[in-house]
């Protein structure tokens, strides 16, 4: 599977753009602010249908427009399918295959699976669970898509019951029938949740170790610890013994949306003992590791964006990235690059065929 085609109109700052690729390596060059890595992001819609960078359609709208329209060509062996993705102010967001508009947006992720490894990745280390839970939530949904529905499903009640709780202090009554009906089913779908989460960690640990030696060439002992509440106790459990703590705050304390993921290195945080060379291989070896696990999953290989990696990346870490792609470890590959020389210099030593867009304002 591999992106043949891909057309921009009014997305971000590209007010038409039109691209066909090459079926290996594709790298945008230009200077900064051109709109390299915004293309990286289109891609990234026609995927999960969502962009990377920002969680707001809205404001992926090119400046002064009221809607934006992006389609890809994807080529699978002998067919091809033409996804349409638009968003416009007065109608939000419509995404196609073939020109069947999907009912639900959850029916097309997984069917053209990518992986992203961008600067911004570093978040991942220095915010919150909520980023964490996002990368997991990510990699599980592109191979299973009953994760995927479990996961909407338990988002919709724990919104639902939030709003119970704040409803009973509005006025001043209590229903522990109706709240036990919102708690079962929660412990249905986050049970399942916990279930698919720890496997998914469990088997992801040791290609993540291997990929870190291998990119790192050091010896420090690294470690993904799946933290969650569900770890210890039963769900239903916690949800009886906090129920009075909820009704006083409106909130449920308790549950998957809790989750996170904690990165070790020697027994300790990657974010207070990692060096930054260090901090970059890990999520380096994180994302080639989801990688890996997504391919063995579907059986095909995800579509790999790297969002200007030969700037953030040590001679070393690029050489490395690139042996992979020189063993036939990725299929496609994007990549976007401030210096043309530099990449074609790069890329030349894969010996695999590449494309080169020259981007400009």
């Amino acid at each position: 599977m591999y992106l043949k085609e891909l057309s921009l109109f009014q997305f971000k700052n590209h007010k038409e753009s039109n691209f066909i690729f090459n079926e290996k390596i594709n790298c945008f060059v230009g200077d900064n602010g051109v709109g390299k890595t915004n293309i990286l992001d289109a891609i990234h819609y026609l995927s999960l249908t969502k962009s990377y960078f920002n969680y707001i359609d809205s404001n992926n709208i090119q400046f002064n427009e009221d809607f934006f329209l992006i389609k890809g060509v994807f080529q699978n062996k002998e067919d091809a399918d033409e996804i349409f993705c638009n968003y416009s102010l007065d109608k939000g967001k419509i995404l196609k295959k073939n020109k069947k508009r999907y009912a639900r947006f959850s029916d097309h992720i997984g069917l053209y699976p990518i992986i992203i490894i961008s600067p911004t990745d570093s978040n991942l280390i220095t915010e919150g669970s909520d980023t964490r839970r996002k990368y997991l939530d990510t990699s599980i949904s592109q191979f299973n898509s009953l994760y995927l529905k479990n996961l909407i499903d338990y988002n919709k009640i724990l919104k639902q019951r939030n709003t119970l709780l704040k409803q009973f202090s509005e006025r001043n009554y209590f229903d522990p029938i109706t709240l036990e009906n919102f708690d079962k089913k929660l412990v249905i779908f986050g049970n399942e949740i916990h279930k698919y989460r720890k496997d998914f960690l469990e088997k992801l640990t040791p290609v993540f170790n291997n990929y870190y030696r291998e990119i790192s060439s050091n010896n420090e002992k690294v470690k993904l610890e799946y933290k969650s509440q569900l770890n210890d106790k039963l769900f239903s459990d916690m949800l009886d013994e906090n129920m009075e703590k909820d009704r006083l705050s409106f909130n449920t304390s308790s549950g998957i949306h809790k989750d996170d993921i904690i990165f070790h290195m020697n027994g300790h945080n990657v974010k207070k003992v990692g060096s930054q060379g260090q901090q970059k291989s890990f999520l380096i070896s994180l994302k080639l590791a989801q990688f890996d696990f997504i391919t063995n999953k579907l059986g095909f290989k995800p579509i790999l964006l790297l969002d200007d990696i030969f700037d953030k990346l040590d001679d070393k870490r690029v050489e490395k990235l690139i042996s992979f792609t020189s063993n036939g470890t990725f299929s496609q590959i994007f990549i976007t690059d401030t210096h043309e020389d530099r990449s074609k210099n790069i890329l030349n030593k894969t010996g695999i065929d590449f494309k080169i867009f020259k981007i400009q304002n």
